[in-house]
């Protein structure tokens, strides 16, 4: 079994009623328009034998549009749904991710209380590497992270754009935005002010493993230490070479499968490219079934202690 830790959805009541605040919401994010983000026949169709998806919801975030109340109130109804979806269909959904209203951290807060502690539905929250133009590392969402470590329930990080830049693109910006959001974890110590924390990064860690030596030169040990400590997806549309590096620094149970699907390679997404990378990485079989599974499972089993 391969389990796929970064799959997306937009759940199809959740859009609907992103829908009636703004009718032409897709309009503004037009990736999201794919079928296969909320048609679930589809998507379950789409799914190769032998593979599950750990499902996590597309950036269209409440907070952007809506006051903090009703924020949380479709967050809430969000979660609540992708959990269903979850709970039908676990031969292929083991778990998903939560969204939470980053304008709104008391209810934040509250979800993760009520809808994560004690679940096997949603097993960790997805945050971006900005909310509402400030870095995920603005101390008004610290909470969030102190949270999630003391319940050992993972953080998905995902990149979105810096709305302050005007040259942002879709095949370098996101990575260097991730690269900045690990970069300002590790500058505020949340590692080594949350123990237990565990965050896993978008893009097989973005543009660290490549820049490792500079963190090493640069930085001081304790920083580097920290950067060693993320998880890493392989959603890199392929490279094995470059999954080699993410291996090589940040350690092979620290990378797991991920493929960022249905986006990357129409129709379906990258699955089978990315598959194939890691089968042809130079590390030993057992390491290739640690990334395909074994490493999500040891996670799991680890939030469970």
């Amino acid at each position: 079994m391969m389990i796929d830790v970064f799959a997306h959805v937009l759940p199809s009541k959740f859009l609907a009623k992103m829908q009636a605040i703004e009718p032409a919401i897709l309009d503004h994010f037009p990736y999201m328009k794919n079928p296969l983000l909320t048609d679930l026949t589809q998507h379950l169709a789409s799914l190769p034998a032998g593979h599950q998806q750990i499902i996590s919801a597309v950036n269209l975030n409440p907070e952007d549009f809506v006051d903090p109340e009703q924020a949380a109130q479709l967050c809430q109804a969000d979660n609540t749904e992708i959990a269903t979806m979850v709970q039908a269909n676990r031969a292929s959904f083991p778990a998903g991710v939560a969204m939470l209203p980053m304008n709104n951290i008391p209810a934040a807060l509250q979800l993760i209380e009520t809808q994560i502690v004690g679940s096997h539905d949603l097993v960790g929250v997805q945050l971006f590497t900005q909310a509402l133009g400030k870095p995920i590392t603005d101390p008004a969402y610290a909470p969030i992270f102190e949270k999630l470590a003391a319940i050992g329930a993972p953080i998905w990080l995902h990149p979105v754009f810096d709305t302050a830049k005007t040259d942002n693109n879709i095949t370098f910006s996101w990575e260097y935005e991730l690269t900045q959001a690990m970069n300002g974890i590790v500058a505020a110590k949340y590692f080594r002010q949350y123990p237990g924390l565990k965050i896993i990064v978008h893009h097989a860690g973005a543009m660290v493993p490549f820049f490792s030596q500079r963190i090493k030169y640069i930085q001081s040990a304790e920083n580097y230490a920290d950067f060693k400590k993320f998880y890493v997806d392989t959603a890199i549309l392929g490279n094995p070479q470059a999954l080699d590096l993410a291996v090589d620094f940040f350690g092979s149970e620290h990378v797991l499968f991920g493929t960022d699907s249905p986006f990357g390679i129409p129709p379906v997404g990258p699955t089978a490219v990315i598959e194939q990378a890691v089968q042809r990485m130079s590390i030993t079989e057992t390491q290739k079934q640690q990334i395909f599974s074994g490493n999500w499972q040891r996670l799991m089993a680890s939030q469970a202690d």
